[in-house]
Protein backbone atom coordinates (compact mmCIF):
# COMPACT_ATOMS: atom_id res chain seq x y z
CA UNK A 1 0.00 0.00 0.00
CA UNK A 2 1.36 3.22 -0.92
CA UNK A 3 1.18 6.58 1.24
CA UNK A 4 0.01 9.41 0.68
CA UNK A 5 -0.33 12.95 1.51
CA UNK A 6 -1.58 15.74 0.18
CA UNK A 7 -1.03 19.55 0.23
CA UNK A 8 -3.93 21.64 -1.20
CA UNK A 9 -5.95 19.11 -0.54
CA UNK A 10 -9.41 21.10 -0.93
CA UNK A 11 -8.20 22.15 -3.98
CA UNK A 12 -8.86 21.28 -7.46
CA UNK A 13 -6.08 19.10 -7.75
CA UNK A 14 -6.58 17.95 -4.55
CA UNK A 15 -10.14 16.59 -4.43
CA UNK A 16 -9.16 14.76 -8.17
CA UNK A 17 -6.47 13.03 -6.26
CA UNK A 18 -8.84 11.98 -3.76
CA UNK A 19 -11.11 10.98 -6.43
CA UNK A 20 -8.49 8.51 -7.52
CA UNK A 21 -7.76 7.65 -3.99
CA UNK A 22 -11.10 6.97 -3.35
CA UNK A 23 -11.60 4.02 -6.27
CA UNK A 24 -8.53 2.00 -4.98
CA UNK A 25 -8.60 1.71 -0.93
CA UNK A 26 -6.62 -1.35 -1.44
CA UNK A 27 -3.96 0.36 -3.27
CA UNK A 28 -3.69 3.76 -1.18
CA UNK A 29 -3.53 5.03 2.53
CA UNK A 30 -3.28 9.10 3.40
CA UNK A 31 -1.56 9.65 6.09
CA UNK A 32 -1.89 13.59 5.69
CA UNK A 33 -4.00 16.70 4.55
CA UNK A 34 -3.77 20.26 4.05
CA UNK A 35 -6.73 22.12 3.40
CA UNK A 36 -5.81 25.94 4.12
CA UNK A 37 -9.25 27.80 4.62
CA UNK A 38 -12.02 25.36 3.68
CA UNK A 39 -12.58 23.63 6.97
CA UNK A 40 -16.02 22.05 6.29
CA UNK A 41 -14.64 19.91 2.49
CA UNK A 42 -11.18 19.17 5.14
CA UNK A 43 -13.41 17.85 7.47
CA UNK A 44 -15.31 15.48 5.53
CA UNK A 45 -12.32 14.29 3.89
CA UNK A 46 -10.56 13.96 7.48
CA UNK A 47 -13.86 11.67 8.14
CA UNK A 48 -13.61 9.58 4.83
CA UNK A 49 -9.95 9.04 4.80
CA UNK A 50 -8.56 9.25 8.17
CA UNK A 51 -5.38 10.74 7.27
CA UNK A 52 -2.83 10.71 10.60
CA UNK A 53 -2.27 14.49 10.58
CA UNK A 54 -3.92 17.77 9.00
CA UNK A 55 -3.37 21.25 8.54
CA UNK A 56 -5.51 24.62 8.02
CA UNK A 57 -4.50 28.35 7.53
CA UNK A 58 -4.66 29.37 11.21
CA UNK A 59 -5.18 28.66 14.83
CA UNK A 60 -9.11 29.74 14.61
CA UNK A 61 -9.54 27.16 12.34
CA UNK A 62 -7.34 24.43 13.58
CA UNK A 63 -9.63 24.74 16.75
CA UNK A 64 -12.74 25.00 14.77
CA UNK A 65 -11.78 21.75 13.01
CA UNK A 66 -11.00 19.69 16.06
CA UNK A 67 -14.52 19.50 16.77
CA UNK A 68 -15.14 17.63 13.47
CA UNK A 69 -12.67 15.29 13.22
CA UNK A 70 -11.41 11.53 13.89
CA UNK A 71 -10.19 11.29 17.64
CA UNK A 72 -7.12 9.79 16.15
CA UNK A 73 -5.84 13.06 13.63
CA UNK A 74 -3.64 15.42 14.63
CA UNK A 75 -4.57 19.22 13.57
CA UNK A 76 -1.61 21.40 12.64
CA UNK A 77 -1.36 25.03 11.00
CA UNK A 78 0.15 27.76 9.05
CA UNK A 79 3.75 27.40 7.63
CA UNK A 80 4.35 24.85 10.39
CA UNK A 81 1.21 22.76 9.78
CA UNK A 82 2.45 22.36 5.85
CA UNK A 83 5.92 21.68 6.65
CA UNK A 84 4.18 19.26 8.82
CA UNK A 85 2.15 17.30 6.39
CA UNK A 86 4.76 17.35 3.63
CA UNK A 87 7.65 15.88 5.67
CA UNK A 88 6.67 14.72 9.01
CA UNK A 89 4.36 11.67 8.30
CA UNK A 90 5.17 8.40 6.76
CA UNK A 91 4.00 9.70 3.49
CA UNK A 92 5.63 7.83 0.68
CA UNK A 93 4.47 10.31 -2.05
CA UNK A 94 3.39 14.06 -1.12
CA UNK A 95 0.93 15.58 -3.97
CA UNK A 96 1.88 19.16 -4.02
CA UNK A 97 -0.99 20.71 -5.21
CA UNK A 98 -0.84 24.77 -3.39
CA UNK A 99 -1.52 27.33 -5.41
CA UNK A 100 1.04 29.92 -6.22
CA UNK A 101 4.58 30.13 -4.09
CA UNK A 102 3.62 29.09 -0.92
CA UNK A 103 4.03 25.58 -2.27
CA UNK A 104 8.11 26.14 -2.55
CA UNK A 105 9.28 25.76 1.41
CA UNK A 106 7.14 22.28 1.47
CA UNK A 107 8.60 21.15 -1.28
CA UNK A 108 11.59 21.09 -0.29
CA UNK A 109 10.94 19.90 3.11
CA UNK A 110 9.15 17.08 1.41
CA UNK A 111 11.98 16.59 -0.87
CA UNK A 112 14.87 16.59 1.98
CA UNK A 113 12.50 14.13 3.86
CA UNK A 114 13.09 11.87 0.79
CA UNK A 115 9.74 11.82 -0.34
CA UNK A 116 8.87 11.00 -4.02
CA UNK A 117 7.14 14.26 -5.46
CA UNK A 118 3.97 14.46 -7.24
CA UNK A 119 3.98 18.05 -8.83
CA UNK A 120 0.97 19.62 -9.57
CA UNK A 121 2.57 22.95 -7.83
CA UNK A 122 4.43 24.56 -10.90
CA UNK A 123 5.57 27.71 -9.26
CA UNK A 124 7.82 25.81 -6.90
CA UNK A 125 10.12 25.24 -10.26
CA UNK A 126 9.61 28.38 -11.34
CA UNK A 127 10.61 30.19 -8.77
CA UNK A 128 13.29 27.94 -7.32
CA UNK A 129 14.19 25.39 -10.04
CA UNK A 130 17.84 25.24 -9.74
CA UNK A 131 17.47 24.54 -5.40
CA UNK A 132 14.53 22.29 -6.39
CA UNK A 133 16.22 20.08 -8.64
CA UNK A 134 19.64 19.79 -7.14
CA UNK A 135 18.19 19.08 -4.02
CA UNK A 136 15.99 15.95 -5.62
CA UNK A 137 18.74 14.91 -7.22
CA UNK A 138 21.04 14.52 -3.82
CA UNK A 139 18.34 13.17 -2.26
CA UNK A 140 17.22 10.71 -5.40
CA UNK A 141 13.93 12.06 -4.97
CA UNK A 142 11.49 11.51 -8.13
CA UNK A 143 9.61 14.78 -9.44
CA UNK A 144 6.71 13.64 -10.91
CA UNK A 145 4.90 15.71 -12.85
CA UNK A 146 0.93 16.16 -12.57
CA UNK A 147 -0.06 18.96 -14.85
CA UNK A 148 -1.20 17.27 -18.07
CA UNK A 149 1.28 18.52 -20.26
CA UNK A 150 3.96 17.36 -18.88
CA UNK A 151 2.77 14.42 -17.53
CA UNK A 152 2.11 14.00 -21.36
CA UNK A 153 6.00 14.85 -22.20
CA UNK A 154 7.12 12.65 -19.00
CA UNK A 155 5.17 10.01 -20.58
CA UNK A 156 6.08 10.39 -24.22
CA UNK A 157 9.67 9.91 -22.88
CA UNK A 158 9.09 6.92 -21.29
CA UNK A 159 11.87 4.49 -23.10
CA UNK A 160 13.68 7.57 -24.95
CA UNK A 161 17.01 8.82 -25.02
CA UNK A 162 16.56 13.07 -23.98
CA UNK A 163 19.37 13.25 -26.16
CA UNK A 164 17.93 12.67 -29.12
CA UNK A 165 14.95 15.18 -28.20
CA UNK A 166 15.05 17.73 -30.77
CA UNK A 167 12.25 19.73 -29.39
CA UNK A 168 9.09 19.69 -27.34
CA UNK A 169 4.99 21.21 -27.61
CA UNK A 170 2.63 22.09 -24.99
CA UNK A 171 -0.43 22.93 -26.18
CA UNK A 172 -2.84 25.16 -24.62
CA UNK A 173 -6.42 25.79 -24.52
CA UNK A 174 -6.32 29.04 -25.53
CA UNK A 175 -8.44 29.93 -22.66
CA UNK A 176 -11.65 31.62 -21.69
CA UNK A 177 -11.09 34.44 -24.53
CA UNK A 178 -9.07 32.73 -27.25
CA UNK A 179 -11.69 33.65 -29.70
CA UNK A 180 -11.63 37.15 -28.68
CA UNK A 181 -8.96 39.88 -30.66
CA UNK A 182 -6.76 41.52 -27.87
CA UNK A 183 -9.56 44.85 -29.04
CA UNK A 184 -12.11 42.69 -27.53
CA UNK A 185 -10.58 41.88 -24.25
CA UNK A 186 -11.09 45.58 -22.76
CA UNK A 187 -14.11 45.38 -19.89
CA UNK A 188 -14.11 41.48 -20.12
CA UNK A 189 -15.53 40.68 -16.41
CA UNK A 190 -13.95 38.26 -13.79
CA UNK A 191 -16.63 35.77 -14.30
CA UNK A 192 -15.90 35.78 -18.20
CA UNK A 193 -11.96 34.96 -17.71
CA UNK A 194 -12.80 32.11 -15.15
CA UNK A 195 -15.60 30.58 -17.92
CA UNK A 196 -12.81 27.73 -19.16
CA UNK A 197 -14.05 26.06 -22.39
CA UNK A 198 -12.00 22.85 -20.99
CA UNK A 199 -11.46 22.56 -18.02
CA UNK A 200 -12.58 22.59 -14.60
CA UNK A 201 -9.82 24.32 -12.38
CA UNK A 202 -9.41 26.86 -9.54
CA UNK A 203 -10.00 30.56 -10.12
CA UNK A 204 -6.17 30.98 -10.11
CA UNK A 205 -5.53 28.94 -12.75
CA UNK A 206 -8.14 29.74 -14.79
CA UNK A 207 -7.05 33.18 -15.34
CA UNK A 208 -3.55 31.77 -15.61
CA UNK A 209 -5.41 30.11 -18.74
CA UNK A 210 -7.00 33.49 -19.60
CA UNK A 211 -3.69 35.30 -19.66
CA UNK A 212 -1.64 32.39 -20.97
CA UNK A 213 0.70 32.83 -18.06
CA UNK A 214 0.01 29.42 -16.89
CA UNK A 215 1.55 28.37 -20.28
CA UNK A 216 4.80 30.50 -19.48
CA UNK A 217 4.46 28.62 -15.96
CA UNK A 218 5.12 25.30 -17.89
CA UNK A 219 7.50 26.63 -20.16
CA UNK A 220 10.00 27.40 -16.90
CA UNK A 221 8.71 23.99 -15.49
CA UNK A 222 9.58 22.06 -18.37
CA UNK A 223 13.13 23.92 -18.33
CA UNK A 224 13.90 22.08 -15.21
CA UNK A 225 11.90 19.17 -15.40
CA UNK A 226 13.57 17.72 -18.53
CA UNK A 227 16.38 19.79 -18.86
CA UNK A 228 16.04 21.89 -22.04
CA UNK A 229 16.89 24.67 -23.67
CA UNK A 230 13.68 27.17 -23.80
CA UNK A 231 14.41 27.30 -27.67
CA UNK A 232 13.71 23.81 -27.34
CA UNK A 233 10.26 24.36 -25.94
CA UNK A 234 7.71 25.51 -28.25
CA UNK A 235 3.55 25.86 -27.56
CA UNK A 236 0.83 25.86 -29.64
CA UNK A 237 -2.84 26.38 -29.25
CA UNK A 238 -4.88 23.41 -29.38
CA UNK A 239 -8.59 24.51 -28.34
CA UNK A 240 -10.15 20.57 -27.77
CA UNK A 241 -6.83 19.40 -25.47
CA UNK A 242 -6.98 16.00 -26.37
CA UNK A 243 -2.92 15.98 -27.35
CA UNK A 244 -1.49 17.30 -24.28
CA UNK A 245 1.83 18.10 -25.27
CA UNK A 246 3.97 16.42 -27.55
CA UNK A 247 7.94 15.28 -28.68
CA UNK A 248 9.70 15.39 -31.57
CA UNK A 249 12.85 13.44 -31.95
CA UNK A 250 16.34 14.57 -33.87
CA UNK A 251 14.90 11.91 -36.91
CA UNK A 252 11.70 13.89 -37.03
CA UNK A 253 9.20 11.47 -35.26
CA UNK A 254 6.69 12.69 -33.32
CA UNK A 255 5.67 10.87 -30.26
CA UNK A 256 2.02 12.32 -28.54
CA UNK A 257 0.06 11.78 -25.43
CA UNK A 258 -3.48 11.94 -26.10
CA UNK A 259 -6.32 11.21 -23.72
CA UNK A 260 -10.04 13.41 -23.32
CA UNK A 261 -9.40 16.64 -20.59
CA UNK A 262 -9.23 14.72 -17.29
CA UNK A 263 -6.98 15.30 -14.44
CA UNK A 264 -7.52 12.37 -12.49
CA UNK A 265 -4.91 10.78 -15.77
CA UNK A 266 -2.44 12.37 -15.62
CA UNK A 267 -2.66 12.76 -11.30
CA UNK A 268 -3.39 8.88 -11.16
CA UNK A 269 -0.17 7.98 -13.02
CA UNK A 270 1.71 10.06 -10.76
CA UNK A 271 0.71 7.92 -8.13
CA UNK A 272 0.71 4.51 -9.90
CA UNK A 273 3.85 5.07 -12.32
CA UNK A 274 5.47 3.05 -13.63
CA UNK A 275 2.51 1.22 -13.36
CA UNK A 276 -1.05 1.94 -15.01
CA UNK A 277 -4.33 1.28 -13.76
CA UNK A 278 -8.49 1.59 -14.94
CA UNK A 279 -9.59 5.06 -14.04
CA UNK A 280 -13.17 6.70 -13.93
CA UNK A 281 -12.37 8.72 -17.07
CA UNK A 282 -14.03 9.07 -20.37
CA UNK A 283 -12.57 6.82 -22.75
CA UNK A 284 -11.16 8.98 -25.53
CA UNK A 285 -12.98 8.19 -29.61
CA UNK A 286 -11.13 9.87 -32.13
CA UNK A 287 -13.85 8.85 -34.08
CA UNK A 288 -16.78 10.87 -32.32
CA UNK A 289 -13.96 14.07 -32.06
CA UNK A 290 -13.42 14.04 -35.35
CA UNK A 291 -11.15 17.12 -36.17
CA UNK A 292 -8.63 18.54 -34.43
CA UNK A 293 -6.86 22.04 -34.20
CA UNK A 294 -4.49 23.81 -34.24
CA UNK A 295 -3.20 27.42 -34.06
CA UNK A 296 0.49 29.04 -33.73
CA UNK A 297 1.02 30.85 -30.84
CA UNK A 298 1.20 34.94 -31.42
CA UNK A 299 3.16 36.67 -28.09
CA UNK A 300 1.52 40.08 -29.40
CA UNK A 301 -1.68 38.63 -28.61
CA UNK A 302 -0.16 37.08 -25.29
CA UNK A 303 2.79 39.22 -24.10
CA UNK A 304 2.37 37.40 -20.79
CA UNK A 305 4.07 34.33 -22.12
CA UNK A 306 6.65 36.24 -24.00
CA UNK A 307 7.41 37.65 -20.60
CA UNK A 308 7.47 34.22 -19.35
CA UNK A 309 10.01 33.34 -22.42
CA UNK A 310 12.39 36.13 -21.24
CA UNK A 311 12.28 35.42 -17.79
CA UNK A 312 13.05 32.17 -18.32
CA UNK A 313 16.22 32.71 -20.54
CA UNK A 314 17.02 35.59 -18.07
CA UNK A 315 17.25 33.01 -14.85
CA UNK A 316 18.59 33.81 -11.41
CA UNK A 317 15.47 35.40 -9.23
CA UNK A 318 13.58 37.19 -12.48
CA UNK A 319 11.02 33.84 -12.70
CA UNK A 320 10.30 34.44 -9.04
CA UNK A 321 9.43 38.18 -9.83
CA UNK A 322 7.48 37.15 -12.61
CA UNK A 323 5.15 34.18 -10.57
CA UNK A 324 4.68 36.88 -7.58
CA UNK A 325 4.13 39.80 -9.30
CA UNK A 326 1.16 37.60 -11.59
CA UNK A 327 -0.08 35.99 -7.99
CA UNK A 328 -0.92 39.65 -7.02
CA UNK A 329 -2.08 40.79 -10.33
CA UNK A 330 -4.35 38.08 -10.58
CA UNK A 331 -6.21 38.21 -7.13
CA UNK A 332 -6.31 41.96 -7.43
CA UNK A 333 -8.36 41.38 -10.72
CA UNK A 334 -10.45 38.79 -9.00
CA UNK A 335 -11.56 41.19 -6.49
CA UNK A 336 -12.28 44.03 -8.92
CA UNK A 337 -9.44 46.30 -8.26
CA UNK A 338 -7.67 45.99 -11.82
CA UNK A 339 -8.98 45.26 -15.45
CA UNK A 340 -7.83 42.04 -17.19
CA UNK A 341 -5.43 43.81 -19.33
CA UNK A 342 -4.07 45.53 -16.22
CA UNK A 343 -2.31 42.18 -15.45
CA UNK A 344 0.10 42.00 -18.10
CA UNK A 345 0.95 46.12 -17.38
CA UNK A 346 1.31 45.21 -13.83
CA UNK A 347 3.85 42.25 -14.06
CA UNK A 348 5.84 44.20 -16.84
CA UNK A 349 6.23 47.20 -14.74
CA UNK A 350 7.54 45.26 -11.85
CA UNK A 351 10.00 43.16 -13.72
CA UNK A 352 11.45 46.87 -15.14
CA UNK A 353 11.67 47.73 -11.52
CA UNK A 354 13.67 44.20 -10.50
CA UNK A 355 17.49 44.15 -10.14
CA UNK A 356 18.33 40.47 -11.29
CA UNK A 357 20.01 37.60 -8.87
CA UNK A 358 22.23 35.60 -10.82
CA UNK A 359 21.91 32.61 -8.70
CA UNK A 360 19.71 33.10 -5.41
CA UNK A 361 19.53 30.71 -2.28
CA UNK A 362 16.16 30.11 -0.64
CA UNK A 363 16.39 33.23 1.82
CA UNK A 364 17.19 35.47 -1.46
CA UNK A 365 13.89 33.90 -3.12
CA UNK A 366 11.77 35.04 -0.28
CA UNK A 367 12.93 38.00 0.20
CA UNK A 368 12.38 38.56 -3.59
CA UNK A 369 8.88 37.73 -3.53
CA UNK A 370 7.91 39.37 -0.63
CA UNK A 371 9.24 42.71 -2.26
CA UNK A 372 7.71 41.86 -5.97
CA UNK A 373 4.16 41.54 -3.91
CA UNK A 374 4.79 44.85 -2.48
CA UNK A 375 5.61 46.43 -5.32
CA UNK A 376 2.53 44.41 -7.47
CA UNK A 377 0.14 45.87 -4.51
CA UNK A 378 1.30 49.51 -5.05
CA UNK A 379 0.84 49.67 -8.50
CA UNK A 380 -2.52 51.89 -9.24
CA UNK A 381 -4.28 51.83 -12.45
CA UNK A 382 -7.61 53.51 -13.78
CA UNK A 383 -10.28 51.19 -14.27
Amino acid sequence: MKKISILGSTGSIGTQTLDVVSHYPELFAVEGLAGGHNVELLAEQARAFKPKKVSVATKALADKLLADIPSGTEVFYGEEGLLEIAAATDADVVVTALVGSQGLKPTLAAVEAGKQIGLANKETLVSAGHLVTELASRRNVQLLPIDSEHSAIFQCLNGESKERIHNITLTASGGSFRDRTREELHGVTVQDALKHPNWSMGAKITIDSATMVNKGLEVIEAHWLFGLSYEQINVLIHPESIIHSFVEFVDHSIIAQLGMPDMRVPIQYALTYPDRMRTPSQRLSLAEVGRLHFREMDLDRYPCLRMAYESGRAGGSVPAVFNAANEVAVERFLKGEIGFLHIEDLIASVLDRHTAVKVPELQHILEIDRWARVAASGIRFTL
